[in-house]
């Protein structure tokens, strides 16, 4: 029976091993902030690290969602575009990435809007916003524009979840399993994560220092619990009784779709079209999910010119 025991308590910490771990992660601080760019608030689910590019008192207002793994630092290329055509340009790190806290609660749709919603009160925004959202950030931005459309001038979407994509079997098995899963995603997800950070920087010319801080996520305590909590809330539903209420609303809505996205798929386009008619919808030819920051001048162009259709209209 000796042997048992002493298989069972290998086992056992070997299950513990990845929870530990966690633990012993450094945790984001006052210290750590210190040395970010950016302002922070503190809202009432924690506190939220921002930036503000361009002109923070002229000019009119862009606010960035960034998605399910990538920092607000995502948004550079975006913003620095927006900025050169007279933008303002707020972006921020949602909670459980980047210099944001890491609030231990179900990160849904109602978690991201509140955060959203406050920061926007926090600025002092009143509306007319254009409101961009990339990845897991369209649907949330989708949902805010549900939400509170006289807010929004503008929705622009970049490969944007609520429509259907595939987060890959390994990350389909850890959503729907609780416990093995918690395990098998603190086991798995770093090094996955950390070699599609090497291969956005390698294969697909990534801006070093996006990838670097890519790279880097999984070292801070919270953030690999903190995607697991996103894909089980956020990410869990379709949306289309947000976009149908968006069309019935008349927010003008762009969408931005990447033809080699392996994680949103292209029949999204058609989702989105049988939900809202007028949505806009435009393809960047080649580019993979990461195209705000492998090809943020072809994003930004697309916007340009929806801008323009919708002047000349």
């Amino acid at each position: 029976m000796s042997w048992l025991l002493a298989l069972g308590s290998l086992a056992l910490v070997g299950f513990a091993a990845p929870f530990a771990n966690e633990l012993r992660k450094p945790r984001i601080t006052d210290a750590v902030r210190a040395r970010a760019p950016g302002q922070f608030a503190q809202l009432s689910q924690g506190v939220t690290h921002y930036r503000w590019h361009g002109d923070r008192t002229q000019g009119p207002v862009a606010v960035c969602v960034h998605g399910l793994t990538t920092p607000s630092i995502a948004w550079d290329g975006v913003a620095e575009g927006l900025v050169a055509q007279g933008y303002r340009v707020l972006v921020y790190d949602l909670f459980g990435r980047g210099y944001s806290d890491r609030p231990a609660a179900p990160q849904d749709a109602a978690f991201f809007l509140r955060q959203l919603e406050e920061l926007i009160r926090h600025e002092g925004l009143k509306g007319d916003i254009t409101l961009f959202g990339y990845s897991m950030g369209g649907a949330i931005a989708a949902s805010y524009a549900a939400r509170t459309p006289q807010m929004v001038k503008r929705l622009v979407l970049v490969a944007p979840a609520g429509m259907g994509h595939d987060l890959g079997k390994v990350e389909g098995v850890c959503t729907r399993v609780p416990v093995l899963g918690d395990w098998l995603f603190r086991l798995l997800f770093p090094a996955r994560h950390r070699a599609g950070a090497r291969a956005l920087r390698e294969d697909e010319g990534g801006p070093v220092a996006v990838t670097d801080a890519q790279a880097e996520q999984p070292d801070w305590r919270g953030y690999v619990p903190a995607v697991l909590s996103s894909m089980r809330g956020m990410l869990a539903h379709t949306l289309e009784h947000e976009h149908r209420t968006i069309a019935r609303q008349g927010v003008p809505v762009l969408a931005i779709w990447a033809t080699r996205d392996a994680s949103i798929p292209l029949s999204s386009m058609g989702v989105l079209t049988a939900w809202n008619r007028a949505a806009e919808q435009e393809q960047v030819e080649g580019a993979t999910h990461w195209l705000p920051l492998t090809q943020p001048e072809e994003v930004v162009a697309a916007y340009r010119r929806s801008v323009q259709r919708q002047a000349g209209r």
